[in-house]
């Protein structure tokens, strides 16, 4: 049982985190939702389209220009607060890997603090078991925040996964987090060439069979771009590939952009699984 703000989701159970950037540079929208009117009106869409987990950034992932910790509590603290107004029973998830600014969203509202950068500050776990927020426990190859990877190697990037989520999710486990607030997540990207990422994916049993949830963050991602040859622009049909690949290997929360066509894809994937009955089954029996 996964167990975040007021929600409870079941093992079987798909979960969408959809993103909302409140940048003014973010990779695939360019700033699209940095002003509070689009970017509430992102969040209402997502939610009406069955997302269940809102994920609130204020620092795009990438190299850029620098924002500080009071820049990147200024983007999303009163933001958290509004959406919590607005939708008390929504998940809302900050994308932040700074205990300051995790402090301060966890008073305005949040439930869930998605640490991408592998525990670098170490104090963000202590804020997530002080307010009882559930936390994203994310392989980043130890690279620092905002850096892209140069060279990276692993001998077996899955046991390099493994090893440091699960200690990740153990150490939150110690500092107080709930358990069943606790997600691991591969890390697409994060310190990792497209060849990692491809087996990360192809690998990702391994992590689902540790019994903890996994979180993937595919969404229009450059390992996706580079294996296809695609813009970021026309990645959507590898995403959802992907996606589908993920759920059958049983990830459970999948942040992305496009909710409507990840529902369906996962409604698909659980359908043929055996864990979704079909919407209408009217075939064969007239």
């Amino acid at each position: 049982m996964l167990r975040l703000g007021n929600r409870e989701f079941g093992a079987h159970e798909p979960v969408i985190m959809a993103i909302v950037n409140r940048t003014p540079d973010s990779f695939y929208d360019q700033g699209a939702t940095f002003r509070d009117e689009p970017a509430l009106a992102r969040v209402e869409q997502a939610v009406a389209e069955g997302a269940a987990i809102i994920d609130i950034g204020g620092v795009k992932a990438g190299p850029g220009e620098e924002v500080t910790a009071e820049e990147e509590a200024r983007r999303t603290v009163g933001f958290v607060a509004e959406v919590r107004k607005r939708h008390p029973d929504v998940v809302i998830s900050v994308d932040t890997w700074r205990h300051e600014v995790g402090e301060a969203v966890c008073e305005a509202g949040a439930d869930l603090l998605n640490d991408a950068w592998g525990g670098v500050d170490p104090k963000l776990a202590e804020v997530a078991a002080r307010y009882g927020a559930g936390l994203v426990c994310t392989h980043a190859g130890g690279v620092e925040p905002r850096t892209r990877p140069h060279r990276t190697t692993y001998k077996d990037v899955m046991a390099d996964i493994l090893d440091v989520t699960l200690g990740l999710a153990e150490r939150a486990v110690e500092l107080g987090v709930r358990r069943d607030g606790i997600m691991i997540d591969p890390g697409h990207d994060f310190g990792k060439n497209t060849r990692h990422s491809l087996e990360a994916t192809r690998r990702l049993g391994e992590m689902t069979d540790t019994g903890w949830p996994v979180l993937v963050s595919l969404s229009n991602k450059d390992f996706v771009g580079e294996t296809l040859d695609k813009p970021v622009k026309e990645r959507v049909l590898g995403t959802l590939a992907t996606t589908a690949v993920s759920a059958w290997l049983g990830a459970q929360v999948y942040r992305v952009h496009e909710v409507a066509e990840t529902r369906e894809v996962l409604d698909m994937v659980a359908s043929i699984a055996g864990h979704r009955a079909p919407a209408a089954t009217r075939r064969g029996l007239a």
